[in-house]
Order: structure tokens, then sequence, then C-alpha cells
């Protein structure tokens, strides 16, 4: 029996106890049709609309694998340094729930397509090897929709609906061995390997894993083990995480929960959980099938995958560079320190900023925006930085203001926060908020001849030699100016109005 436990503190509950993680990461593929059938596979589309015999498990219809998914699938593992196999198939993983049309799953499961890899994480400056045991090709189930209720969850709905839609479009499962990392590091990790996933398989273009969209979910196993054992305590499942964030807050949050039972004499409960984001918390969902329960069985509707060596090999010759080659290169193009380019990679700020330096920016300008203003708000609304509504064009216009005079940082913050306010382009908030420089020299003049009259006592040091005393007149005629001056040419004006 469970005991009923609050959470640990976090320290308190790595001081007694070592997690273990595994994390299996679901990828939804851009192909055009479905893993088995040739249905779209549109996201966003009225519901059940794009469906057929096939993935709705009519009698007498027979599937045809996607050569496209499993080319994705051969170059994910090639990416994360599978050995692909040189013969596989599919495995029919059964189960009953609505959102599961044939009342089981097409997948692999003892042959996958590729297996026994490795990809590495940096965090903070500390780099960790992640041994993947398999990737397997499957198809994605159905969405259900719980009316009724408080929670949006199963229990306690009137009723549900199910949108067929998504069921049979291609996923790769992707599967870690145990990751054992030092305690205070495991989330960070596990947030790390979740977010080089995501960089991997956008450079491979073979899903544009839209977190927000479901293309891109973790499901995460952790559990506890007493400092310096060995042996592994019983493991939770909590499904279907869908942003860098939440995994690292959910990780957290086990870890906590999970020694809060144990230290209080309780058993933790093998069995699938569910994360909320509003609340950062687990709660039960149902106890964790093994493998037998699934009664797996060879597919019998379809034939072996046998990819030729040849094939494989081209394959591996599209490769993009490595994720840990990139940012290295990428660091030393734009003259970042370790220090620097850390900063940017705990950030999830790479993407955008290697879009936005591609737009003209110079990478100090654009680290400067994406890990402050844009950061900042990123974490005050616990949101991801791509999902703030700014993107790089934005910033790349926002800079080029500031390049070309009509605005200062100060007024450029401004900007986004009207850009984050959503209250229009740039061009449309320097318009309604008034924000642009003052460019007329003779009203700078004016300010300046003000602040000369209003600080006598600070002209006459800047006249008994001390010039660095006329930085207190340029901070007179910003604020008479409200910020709107470009300093540089206030300290011109005043320099030739002072003779200095």
């Amino acid at each position: 029996m469970t005991v009923a436990a609050d959470v640990l503190e976090i320290d308190d509950a790595l001081a007694q106890y070592d997690p273990v993680m595994g994390l299996e990461v679901h990828v939804e593929l851009n192909t055009k049709s479905k893993m088995f059938c040739g249905c779209p596979t549109e996201f966003g589309a009225p519901p059940n609309t794009q469906t057929c015999p096939v993935c709705l498990g009519l009698p007498g219809a027979l599937p045809v694998v996607n050569a496209r998914g499993v080319e994705s699938a051969i170059k994910i593992g090639l990416a994360l340094n599978c050995e692909i196999a040189e013969w596989c198939r599919f495995a029919r993983k059964n189960y009953f729930y609505p959102d599961m049309p044939k009342n089981f799953q097409t997948s692999q499961y003892d042959e996958p397509i590729a297996f026994n890899g490795w990809t590495e994480v940096v965090v903070d400056g500390e780099t960790y090897r992640i041994e993947i045991e398999r990737a397997h090709m499957e198809e994605d189930t159905g969405k259900s929709t719980h009316v009724g209720g408080a929670t949006g969850r199963i229990h306690g709905a009137s009723h549900s609906l199910v949108d067929y839609n998504r069921a049979g479009i291609p996923l790769i499962e992707i599967v870690t061995k145990t990751i054992e990392v030092p305690g205070e590091k495991a989330a960070a990790v596990a947030r790390a390997y979740v977010s080089m996933l995501r960089d991997l398989l956008l450079a491979l273009g073979v899903s544009d894993v839209r977190m927000d969209q479901g293309s891109l979910r973790c499901d995460a196993n952790v559990s506890l083990k007493p400092r310096g054992s060995s042996t592994l305590g019983t493991r939770t499942e909590t499904k279907n995480v869908n942003s860098f964030r939440s995994v690292e807050r959910a990780i957290t949050y086990e870890i906590t929960r999970q020694a809060a039972v144990l230290s209080s004499g309780g058993k933790v409960v093998q069995e699938t959980r569910h994360w909320h984001e509003d609340t950062g918390v687990t709660t039960s969902g149902r106890e964790k099938s093994d493998a037998d329960d699934y009664r797996y069985f060879p597919e019998p509707d379809l034939v072996p995958v046998a990819p030729s060596r040849e094939w494989v090999e081209e394959l591996r010759a599209t490769l993009p560079e490595a994720p840990s080659v990139r940012r290295a290169r990428l660091q030393e193009d734009w003259g970042f320190t370790d220090l620097e380019m850390r900063d940017v990679i705990n950030g999830n700020a790479l993407e955008p900023i290697v879009a936005t330096v591609e737009l003209g920016v110079t990478p100090a300008a654009a680290k400067k925006w994406w890990l402050g203003e844009l950061a900042r708000s990123a974490n005050e609304s616990g949101q991801e930085l791509d999902a703030l509504g700014v993107g790089p064009e934005q910033v790349a216009e926002v800079q080029k203001l500031v390049d070309e005079g009509t605005l200062n940082d100060k007024l450029a913050r401004q900007v986004f926060e009207g850009l984050l306010a959503g209250e229009g382009t740039p061009a449309e908030i320097i318009e309604k908020r008034g924000l642009a420089l003052v460019s007329d020299d003779s009203a700078l003049i004016e300010a300046i001849d003000r602040a000369i009259a209003a600080n006598p006592d600070v002209v006459e040091k800047v006249n008994s030699g001390k010039p660095a005393a006329a930085g207190a007149l340029i901070g007179a005629v910003m604020k008479d100016m409200r910020g709107q001056a470009d300093a540089a040419k206030v300290r011109q004006l005043l320099n030739e109005k002072l003779g200095i």
C-alpha cells in the first residue's frame, strides 16, 4: 500500500536517493501520407476527415509500408549513431482503448530498425553521454477529447469524443537506456536531451517537431534508489510531456514525490502518470503494463523491412553535421566564450539566434535580445522562446532600426514589449508609442542648453579639466528627451558646445 505523502525538497530528496531515468520520445514524421495507408497527415483538419478502411481497422483492409517513413527512421538512427538492422519487421501491440480503432497498434518490438546508439548533451559545461537502446517505427493513435468534468481527463467526464485523423500517422519512438547522472543534474540533462533531439530532427528535415501540436512528445520514466546502491527502484512513467520546461519540471516533481513516499515507509507504484502544467504536479493514471501484457506478435499483413547497405550508406552521406560539431563551429564563427555559448544552449536560444544572424544581425546583437528581453518574458510566462510570438524576422527588424539610429536600446526594449503584447509590427508600435529617436539637432541643442543652465557646477568641473563630469549633463539631456535621443550624438553636440 502506498503511504500518502507530500513532496520533499529537492535537496533533501537527493541527499537520500539517486534518480534513474529513461526517456521515450515520440516523433511524428512529416510525411505527406500515413504510415500504412494513403490518408493525408495535415494537422488541424476537421475531425475524422482523414481516415480510410486501413487506419480505421475495417475488415479486409491491408496496410502498405510508407517508404519515406522507413527512410526517415534510418536517418534518425544514423544521426544517433545507431546500428541499422539488415532485417526488421513490424509487430502488433495489443490493447483496447477508444483512440486505437484496430484494438492493436502496429509497432516494432524485439526487431527494431535502429538500435545500440548514443548521443551527447552538454549541461553547465559538462558533457553527458546518453545511450540509445532503440529507435523503432510505429503508428500514432487517435486523439481523445473528454467532455465534462473538471480535469479534461477521462475520469469524471460525461462522454468522450475521438478524432481518428491522427491514427496511423508515422511515428518514430526513440528509447534511451537508463540514464544515471549526478542527481542535481538529472532533470536538466533530460531537458537538454529532448532539446538536442528537437534540433537534430529539424536539421534532418524529418519532422516539424512542434511540441505544441504533439509532433514531439516525451514519456519520462523515473525511479529512485538509495544513495550509493545499485538496486533499481520501482519506476513511474509520466506520459506525453510536451515542452522542454515541462520535462525538467515533471522529472523534478517525480523525484521529490517518490522520495517522500519512500522516506515515509511507502512503496512507489509502477504506473503511468499525468503531468499537469498548470499546477506543476503529476497524478496517477493507470498501472503500468509490461511487454507481456501487450501480447506482441509479428504483424502478418506486412512483409519484413530489409534496407540494403547501399541505401543506408547513401542516406548516411546526406546527414547534416552533428549538433556538437555545429555548436563548436558556430561558437568559433560568432566569437562567443564558452560561458556565452553555454548560456545560449541552456536558454534554448541557439536556433533563434542562428535564424536571426542569417537575416544580417550580428551574433552579439542577436544574443542580446534573445537572452535578454525575450528570455526574461519567456521565464516570466513559463513559455519556451519559440512560443512567444516573436520571431527572428521581428528581432532583425528591430535591430535594423537600432543600427539606422531610429531607436536606441532603451526604446528597442519598449518595442519588444509591444511585440510581446501583440500591438502590431515594430513600425506600428513605434508610431503608436511615439518611440523614434529625436533626429533634429536643434531640439537636442535646446535640451543641452537647458541642462547647462540647470547644472552650472557640473559645467565648472568640466571647464576645470574634468571632462568625465560631462556624463551628468548627458544624463540630464537624455532625461529631458525621455530617452529618445542618441547618447553618442548628444555627447558630440555637448562637447562642441563646451569646447572639449
